[in-house]
């Protein structure tokens, strides 16, 4: 893994989020940039952290400005996402259809990550390797879907996949060296995945922990050829 890098964190206070921070942070050469709605703040001492909401654009603007202007970023990682909320929960059929849930799913899950893109992307390197991850979805494959339901999530996630494909051809004709992609951190044990789990196989239930040491290994092992696609956390590409 590469050292001395300034890393970028939205989504921080989640499960996964706050696993990547504590993870990075161990090495002291990295510098990260924590965000997240609530805040969350951090003991250790290289990481700063601050507040962004994906309803406000303007907490988005501010969150990349607060990033020191001389500062390049290596490692940019939305942490974040929804599946189910207060009242609502991933839809079984088409009867369950809400516009206003659907439009929710969307915000948080496609919308929420491009804007981050949008004005976190111009603070990468020009002529060094850097990664944008935003967290997706196996279940966002369309020639994978054999069971059906979870419509918004699944649309919302596939959404996601095709706007970063296409913001990956657009910064690689400046950013040379630019990896762009989505990620999928398996079935982690946090609140999203927690209605669901007497579902899982216990093996197949990871800690937050392992998830993010996985899908770091996965993007540290990235090459810019690999933008625009959809990785797993065992290193194996999704197909759309």
């Amino acid at each position: 893994m590469n050292t001395n890098r300034n890393i970028a964190i939205i989504g921080a206070s989640g499960a996964i989020g706050c696993a990547f921070v504590n993870h990075l942070a161990k090495d002291h050469n990295n510098h990260l940039y924590a965000f997240s709605r609530s805040k969350k703040s951090f003991s250790e001492e290289n990481v700063k952290s601050g507040h962004i909401d994906f309803e406000d654009e303007q907490t988005i603007v501010k969150a990349a400005e607060s990033i020191p202007d001389d500062v390049n970023l290596d490692l940019i990682i939305v942490a974040s996402g929804i599946l189910h909320g207060e009242g609502f929960g991933p839809e079984k059929s088409l009867r369950d259809l809400d516009p206003q849930i659907m439009h929710k799913v969307f915000h948080d899950n496609t919308y929420g990550p491009m804007i981050v893109a949008k004005h976190f992307l111009p603070r990468i390197h020009k002529e060094q390797r850097s990664v944008f991850a935003a967290l997706s979805a196996r279940v966002s494959s369309i020639s994978d879907n054999y069971l059906g339901g979870w419509y918004s999530y699944r649309a919302s996630k596939t959404a996601l996949n095709m706007m970063i494909k296409t913001a990956s051809i657009e910064v690689s004709r400046r950013y040379k060296k630019s990896i762009i992609v989505g990620i999928h951190p398996g079935t982690v044990d946090s609140d999203l995945s927690k209605p669901f789990q007497s579902n899982v196989k216990e093996s197949k239930l990871f800690a937050p922990e392992f998830s993010t040491e996985k899908m770091l290994e996965v993007l540290d092992g990235l090459e810019p050829n690999d933008t625009g696609k959809l990785f797993a956390w065992d290193g194996k590409e999704i197909m759309p």
